[in-house]
């Protein structure tokens, strides 16, 4: 452990979050990070704080500015759903444990641990991809639910939770990738089989997906007019029937709502009208 401890601390990554232990700014760092890349979110991070500092910043936001700072962070349900813990935590407070903070809106096992470990100092192992990746190849086989847990549990150093998953995390980012560099890991000794690694479904391209259509839209809406689908196809020039399912998706997600002219982002409708 001590190898991988000093291996951290030489070619530990320098992001602002790990500078902080604010629950709020820890939060929002790992909801940005879902599924985004990490250059991507210490880019927007900064500037999303300014405008959002607070739980209770945001809660009082409307929707429709709460999208328009995370456009071009992708999968806009997250901040909707930033926000909706946001309210929760304005309204009743902190929850400072794992299993407390599960309990928020849009709040997952692993974006609970780290906020616990990180912000609140509860000596839990935050599970994502990279620890499970690496620690399948110290154990040497694929680990997965209650087994992966409890390894995690039992390698956590007594009261170095944090330091530990921030070093293993950034071990499976920089080392243990999915392809590994095991000339230059520091803990290549006591490795199982580097070989051990299931990747994921590999995610549909971004190129002519829905997914374009939705965030196309939403960028499109978020100057608060009203559309109607047949504009909204013209105007971001993605095929009709493409469209009118993406907009069908973001209404049923609270992203945008139906008004009598058409389409608009949540929130933005009483001005609109």
């Amino acid at each position: 452990m001590e190898a991988l401890f000093a291996w951290y601390e030489r070619h530990r990554r320098d992001f602002p979050w790990r500078h902080t232990d604010d629950p709020w700014a820890i939060l929002v760092s790992e909801v940005m990070s879902q599924q985004t890349q990490i250059d991507r979110v210490a880019a927007r991070y900064d500037s999303f704080l300014a405008r959002f500092p607070t739980p209770r910043a945001m809660a009082s936001a409307p929707p429709s500015d709460v999208l328009a700072e995370w456009s071009g962070l992708g999968y806009n349900r997250r901040a909707l759903n930033l926000q909706a813990a946001a309210r929760v935590v304005a309204e009743s407070g902190w929850p400072d444990t794992s299993t407390g903070l599960e309990a928020l809106p849009g709040v997952g096992p692993y974006t609970a641990a780290a906020v616990a470990c990180f912000a609140f100092g509860e000596q839990v192992p935050a599970i994502d991809t990279n620890l499970k990746r690496v620690l399948s190849r110290w154990i040497g086989r694929p680990l997965t639910g209650t087994e992966l847990s409890d390894q995690a549990v039992a390698m956590v150093p007594a009261g170095q939770a944090a330091r530990w998953n921030s070093a293993v995390m950034d071990l499976g980012a920089l080392i243990c990738k999915p392809v590994p560099r095991c000339e230059g890991c520091p803990v290549s000794g006591s490795c199982a089989d580097p070989t051990v690694y299931v990747p994921p479904p590999r995610q549909a391209g971004f190129d002519g997906s829905l997914r374009q259509t939705r965030g196309a839209i939403v960028r499109l809406m978020l100057d608060g007019r009203p559309r109607t689908a047949d504009l909204v196809a013209a105007t971001v020039r993605h095929e009709p029937d493409r469209v009118e399912t993406a907009l069908s998706a973001l209404v049923e997600e609270g992203i945008l709502e139906s008004v009598d002219s058409g389409y608009v982002v949540i929130g933005a409708a009483p001005a609109a009208r």
